[in-house]
């Protein structure tokens, strides 16, 4: 059936966005702007894939993409906020970091057969017509997304260190005033969208596209930053917001095979016009805009001495 086809391939294209913008939105909540995801998606694609190509099991290529994204942020952390470097030239310096240093990696790799992360396949619910292979026939991935965005959202709203963090993002003086480590909160919210852009590269190479290919993030985790403006900052929102986008990029690939004619290079670019467009609209309700961005983003921090 076609339309289940087309289904099952948004749901594989929207993974990775949505994770590398969750991990990104609680970052940002924290108070720091980081622009490597990019860097950090496509480092963990390098990871997880030659984890899984030396040991055979895609687990662990799966680990070794969320630890290598984990690992490559902390150099972020430790420059914008040990250092305090500037963190929007040190979020594009890592971008061009892991892009080169990934393709040095996996150089010997290329055109080298992959591991490919098998379904979990839930008895009897999986069978139903049309809902079954959707919902219960999926990666591993498919379920941590859902699972991930449900405890993101409840650690935010619903506890007190989600409180912490979130003031942290808002007024760190004040918060450090009160006795909160402003510094350790933003190097863990740092690791963790580092571990969730890790997580959504070990996606593209581990079950997107189970083979590693120059670059493979293809732009991926700047949608993932403009996902997360999209959302208002809130995890429902990139839940949403990554499917639309997934949407969009696989709608352009059959547009294509449809014959529809309409130059392929637009259909090709027509996933980040949509972005620039989304960003325009959202950026009309500048009072919404306001009450949602964290008030201390990409603002440095240096406790008293």
């Amino acid at each position: 059936m076609i339309i289940e086809a087309i289904l099952l391939t948004v749901i594989t294209a929207s993974t990775p966005l949505v994770l590398a913008a969750l991990g990104e939105l609680v970052t940002e909540r924290a108070g720091v702007l980081n622009l490597g995801v990019e860097g950090m998606m496509v480092m963990g694609a390098v990871g997880a894939f030659v984890a899984a190509h030396f040991t055979g099991s895609p687990w662990i290529g799966m680990i070794a993409g969320l630890l290598t994204g984990m690992i490559f942020s902390l150099l972020f952390a430790f420059l914008t906020l040990t250092l305090v470097a500037n963190q929007v030239a040190t979020g594009l310096a890592l971008t061009i970091l892991g892009q080169g240093l990934s393709a040095m990696i996996g150089e010997d790799f290329v055109g080298k057969a992959g591991v490919k992360m098998p379904s979990i396949h839930i008895p009897v619910l999986a069978d139903i017509p049309f809902i079954g292979p959707l919902l219960f026939d999926q990666d591993i991935f498919f379920y941590l997304t859902f699972a991930l965005v449900a405890g993101t959202a409840w650690f935010l709203f619903r506890t007190r260190p989600g409180l912490v963090l979130r003031s942290v993002g808002d007024n760190h003086a004040s918060a450090h005033a009160l006795g909160i480590n402003v510094i350790g909160i933003r190097y863990l919210a740092v690791m963790f969208g580092g571990a969730l852009a890790g997580l959504a590269g070990a996606q593209l190479s581990l079950v997107y596209t189970p083979q590693w290919v120059e670059n493979m993030a293809a732009g991926r985790g700047w949608i993932a930053l403009a996902l997360v403006v999209f959302a208002s900052w809130r995890p429902w929102g990139v839940l949403l917001g990554g499917y639309l986008f997934g949407a969009v990029t696989i709608g352009q690939l059959h547009a294509q095979a449809f014959g529809i004619a309409i130059p392929s290079q637009f259909l090709s670019a027509l996933p980040y016009v949509v972005t620039i467009v989304v960003l325009v609209i959202i950026s009309q309700n500048r009072r919404m805009t306001l009450i949602n961005t964290p008030a201390a983003l990409g603002k440095p921090f240096v406790p008293d001495r």
